[in-house]
């Protein structure tokens, strides 16, 4: 009897085995997740080589200050704030033209370049470096995501006449060697990691939190919501009607 008790304490029930395999699933993707960062740092840091015979590619294209702007006591300044504003753009011709459909035509059009529009996360981070001053020059915008179903704000620079573009021959001059072993093994735990039920277990263990497609969103207002963009009465004619009664 006292035989039988213990056989019977020492089988695992049906909940504790699919625990125990839900923690080793669990355990073995968070190790291909630290072995993709340890992978994502070592690319990162492998050493560009110089090249000994530097060739073009192309052309570029950019933002610099003009050059009476240059020539103030703010050139600097404005020089600073280029830096963490500027785009560059990349073109086989020094046109810099893209197709476009018009009349049921391609044609190519000029394309368009503007100044780089700091998100709210970005602004909030101190790795950017605005100064109180810098800060001055730029001016809180909201745009609606069709994705998100909201309005997303952003920070926009209030001047940009004070930048022109140039254009300058793309010039290559190092490269970086390709590790064809650690470009295999990177593939294969991106595939892996891409999957949908393992972002989803990423997302809860790893960052802590499930990641809902439909979350609410309580910072927005109640006069941008879908729940109220409908009502086509306005204040006055409701104060209006109330006042008739």
């Amino acid at each position: 009897m006292e035989n039988d008790n213990l056989l019977f304490s020492r089988l695992r029930s049906v909940r504790s085995r699919k625990r125990t395999i839900r923690k080793d699933v669990e355990k073995q993707i968070r190790k291909k997740y630290q072995r993709s960062d340890e992978l994502w740092d070592i690319r990162r840091n492998i050493p560009w080589i110089p090249l000994d015979n530097p060739y073009q590619r192309g052309f570029v294209r950019f933002f610099v200050v003009r050059e009476d702007i240059m020539r103030s006591k703010d050139g600097d300044f404005f020089e600073g704030i280029l830096k963490k504003i500027n785009t560059y753009m990349y073109s086989e011709s020094r046109q810099f033209l893209k197709k476009k459909r018009k009349y049921g035509r391609r044609i190519y059009v000029e394309t368009v370049q503007k100044l780089k529009q700091i998100s709210l996360y970005s602004w909030n981070d101190p790795k950017l470096g605005l100064t109180p001053r810098e800060r001055q020059y730029f001016l809180k915008q909201e745009e609606y995501c069709p994705v998100r179903k909201s309005y997303v704000p952003y920070y926009e620079f209030i001047e940009p006449w004070r930048f022109i573009l140039r254009i300058r021959p793309n010039m290559i001059t190092h490269y970086k060697p390709v590790d064809f072993e650690l470009e295999k093994e990177c593939a294969e735990l991106e595939d892996y990691l891409g999957q949908h039920k393992i972002v989803g277990i990423i997302h809860k263990t790893i960052y802590g939190r499930s990641y809902p497609w439909r979350r609410k969103r309580e910072d927005i207002p109640l006069i941008k919501s879908r729940k109220y963009i409908t009502c086509t009465m306005s204040a006055t004619e409701i104060a209006e009607s109330l006042q008739d009664v």
